[in-house]
């Protein structure tokens, strides 16, 4: 598991397009368990299990969150809506639900596609302070439990402290920093960028 962090318009949602199949690199390679992909159709990216979780959720609204799970490939959902507490609001249409499950229902959506590979886009945006500590259990389970490896975009600092994985750090298009969540924080060129000013 590995956070990308960096202050707005660094490049981190482009990352994203470009190994998801969104943009093509003019340049470059996209690997992927060994296979450049840069150039494979968004279906087909798809296929080789790279699944991603867009910041704002993407889900059908007027479906309760029992058929969003099926549709997204849940052939029986009760584990999936016993892991993200769901199971009170299995026949609730999507539409209805509080900010929170519907972030854990994407979730819960993203894991029935059966990902090798999980990019997720800001999941603790808008989160209370209690569900951004649930999240964090949640995506560490999955990272243990499944194996799945898992890339994310946050700019909740406490969240990403709090996953106590990797972080690297992009400014202008490149990393300029990698490390533990400790280590990028006191880095001069993570503080000048986010900051404006070295040592700051």
């Amino acid at each position: 598991m590995r956070a990308i962090i960096g202050p707005n318009g660094c490049g981190k949602t482009t990352l994203f397009n470009l190994i998801t199949g969104y943009l093509q690199p003019e340049s470059g390679r996209v690997v992927f368990e060994g296979r450049d992909i840069a150039r494979l159709a968004l279906y087909q990216v798809a296929r080789l299990g790279i699944v991603r979780k867009f910041q704002v959720p993407s889900l059908f609204a007027g479906l309760t969150v029992e058929e969003n799970l099926r549709i997204a490939g849940a052939a029986e959902p009760s584990d999936l809506l016993s892991r993200f507490d769901l199971g009170a609001v299995r026949s609730q249409n999507a539409g209805t639900l509080a900010h929170g499950q519907k972030q854990w229902l994407e979730l819960a959506m993203t894991l029935a596609a059966r990902p090798r590979l999980l990019l997720l886009d800001e999941p603790a945006a808008g989160l209370t302070a209690a569900e951004r500590g649930k999240t964090v259990e949640l995506v560490k389970g999955l990272r243990k439990d499944f194996g799945l490896g898992i890339m994310l975009i946050e700019h909740d600092m406490r969240f990403v402290e709090a996953l106590e994985c990797p972080v690297s750090v992009m400014d202008m298009g490149r990393i300029i920093a990698a490390g533990t969540f400790a280590e990028v924080r006191r880095d001069p060129r993570v503080r000048e960028a986010y900051l404006g000013v070295a040592g700051a």
